[in-house]
């Protein structure tokens, strides 16, 4: 189990629940330092090494003694139950921890300094809520075992004023001290305060270096006459407006973060009430968030982001700019707030090709906040916040133009941060730091639906084949996505299935066309008008229809009612991201979600299923694979 790697919580005690360990052998002089041999012992030598299992030469070289005195250690610990022993073909003897067999009950945390590195098997949901202030979690086992990795970001977003309260939440965390990941931490946290923009009081913005070295050897360093001015001091430069962003990125790039501490204007106050009750992990976003003025709420669909940054904007209290992708959104967003807020209609507007409207809360998409010709609107009127909805879009030269707004809150909301091009880092400097509770919390504690997801092999039809064979590039791939055995299946699977409510994604309009037609069902694209497309969407949710298929407007844009499956035909191509908001169509708080991703056999979309379903994998939900022989 990828979990089980070494050391055990402990009081210091040298045994697990704090008690005396009755599995404590005394060391021989020379041997261990004269100290005692335990099981603490052993799992401290298992985590030097990284791994559960170890031989008595092993254990001999990390404690600097023979390999006979290390044999006497692990032989009396076997004699009191402590320890197993194994004969293996590659090394006489193993021995590992007779208590692994009690570990799919138990909280164990393991951590590997030099890796930065934190692997928990059991974790309780407090110390989830721990990890996830300075860690990320990297990958999720599927039967209770995380790991978590702790990278520089994690350290400088961390949701502490000082090091010693980021100090304590880690000690909370791990059950004990671990001096050389606290060291590494604290260096991280230290590179942090290195940096910070502020307003002079002449109302220009200076970037301030904490030492004249550091504003010499990294600053002026990284930055030209396109970001600064001059100097006006040793430790201080006098910053070109609108190159603040730019600033920010180079010199997280480089390792240091800024912070931002200057005086932007807060737009008039607006007094907003949120009607509906959050759940214990949204008002933690909302505290996290209000505690610095910026950040980026990171949760799978059906977690509730749009209702917790409903909740920022009653904390905040100021005017509100919400930025989106397109109309759909827009729209969704204004009866979202009529809804759940004690907003009037007056006070809510829409602005983007089809209508424009500037009021105190005004809903806009990110191409028009973008233009020339409308951003002077936005510009003049100072908001209170700025909310960036599906905020992975920001990094992209069209959306990016939006970040240009200035605000003294920003707030983003994505499902996932992932960018195929790995320009996700700039989410953060651009809108602010992570904030998110991880995906196995959540399904754990039926907030989401945990959805089952499978991967299924379909053969060829033979006329595809030669098809496919005869072709090459991006067209081989079109015909592989649009094998017509693919419809086979999704008959099948919709038998299967027979009282539920279905979605079928594809990714090209002529597959989608000749599947909606074989099935006698609509199909929803973006040449959809919208009264039809809307229409559609609500006889789905009161039941009239069973099934709809669906194109790539659905990956963002279409609050989708919720389906009990949804079937992936085509568009295996694209980002884990569009994985991600695929298989979010079913995550809400009810059970039995089933999500089928359809690859051709032989084909490259075996990769990319795989690839695309991977970081849903991480995130604790189960993936299996099966080849269809029909």
């Amino acid at each position: 189990m990828e979990s089980v790697d070494g050391g055990d919580r402990s009081d210091g005690s040298g045994s697990a629940d704090g008690a005396a360990d009755s599995s404590d052998v005394e060391g021989e002089a020379g041997s261990n330092g004269g100290e005692t041999f335990s099981l603490a012992t052993f799992h401290d030598c298992c985590q030097q090494e990284g791994r559960p299992v170890l031989t008595a030469a092993t254990v001999a070289r990390v404690l600097e003694c023979s390999q006979e005195t290390a044999t006497g250690h692990l032989e009396r610990l076997a004699e009191t139950g402590a320890l197993e022993r194994l004969s293996v073909s590659a090394d006489p003897v193993v021995w590992f921890p007779s208590e692994l067999e009690d570990l799919t009950e138990r909280e164990r945390v393991v951590v590997f300094p030099k890796r930065r590195e934190i692997v928990v098997d059991q974790p309780s949901q407090f110390t989830r809520a721990q990890l996830t202030q300075f860690a990320h979690q990297a990958d999720a086992t599927g039967d209770g075992g995380y790991r978590y990795v702790v990278r520089p970001e994690d350290v400088w977003q961390a949701p502490h004023s000082t090091f010693e309260g980021l100090e304590r939440t880690v000690r909370q965390a791990l059950g004990e001290r671990s001096a050389a990941l606290e060291a590494w931490i604290e260096s991280q946290w230290d590179r942090a305060q290195q940096f910070r923009l502020y307003t002079h009081p002449d109302e220009y913005t200076v970037l301030e270096g904490r030492t004249p070295e550091v504003m010499g050897n990294v600053a002026r360093q990284k930055l030209d006459e396109e970001h600064v001015h001059a100097p006006i001091s040793e430790t201080e430069d006098w910053v070109r407006e609108g190159a603040e962003a730019a600033i920010k990125r180079l010199l997280y790039e480089a390792g240091y973060p800024v912070r931002d501490e200057r005086d932007l204007e807060g737009g008039d106050e607006l007094a907003v009430e949120l009607e509906v009750n959050l759940r214990e992990y949204q008002r933690t976003w909302v505290e996290r968030f209000e505690a610095t003025g910026q950040g980026v709420f990171v949760g799978p669909p059906g977690s509730g982001k749009t209702v917790a940054a409903m909740a920022a904007i009653e904390a905040v209290g100021g005017e509100t700019l919400i930025l989106v992708p397109s109309r759909d959104l827009a729209r969704q967003w204004q009866e979202a707030l009529l809804e759940h807020t004690s907003l009037e209609p007056a006070q809510v507007g829409q602005y983007h090709g089809g209508v424009k409207q500037v009021r105190p809360v005004t809903v806009a998409t990110y191409q028009i906040a973008g233009m020339d010709r409308h951003r002077s609107l936005f510009d003049d009127r100072e908001w209170g916040l700025v909310i960036f909805d599906e905020v992975h879009h920001v990094p992209s030269d069209v959306y990016r133009r939006s970040t240009h707004l200035q605000s003294r809150h920003r707030l983003g909301l994505t499902a996932s941060a992932i960018r195929e091009d790995d320009r996700q880092e700039e989410i953060f400097t651009l809108v602010g730091p992570p904030i998110g509770t991880d995906w196995a919390a959540l399904f754990e504690a039926g907030f989401v639906a945990e959805p089952e997801l499978e991967i299924r092999y379909v053969p060829w039809d033979d006329e595809a084949a030669d098809e496919y064979a005869a072709t090459e590039g991006r067209e081989r791939y079109q015909v592989a996505a649009s094998n017509r055995r693919k419809l086979e299946e999704i008959r099948y699977l919709l038998a299967s299935h027979p009282t539920a409510k279905a979605l079928v994604f594809v990714e090209y309009l002529e597959q989608g066309q000749e599947i909606a037609d074989a099935l006698d069902v609509p199909f929803l694209s973006g040449e959809t008008p919208h009264h039809r497309r809307q229409a559609l969407l609500e006889e789905f949710r009161r039941d009239e229809r069973d099934v709809l298929v669906i194109s790539r407007i659905g990956d963002e844009g279409l609050d989708l009612p919720t389906a009990e499956v949804a079937i992936v035909a085509s568009g295996l191509g694209g980002s884990r991201r569009q994985g991600t908001q695929r298989a979010g169509r079913t995550m809400r708080p009810t059970g039995g979600a089933l999500v089928y991703v359809l690859a051709t056999r032989g084909t490259r979309e075996e990769e990319f299923a795989r690839r695309q379903l991977q970081h849903l994998g991480r995130q604790g939900i189960t993936v299996t694979e099966r080849t269809v022989d029909r």
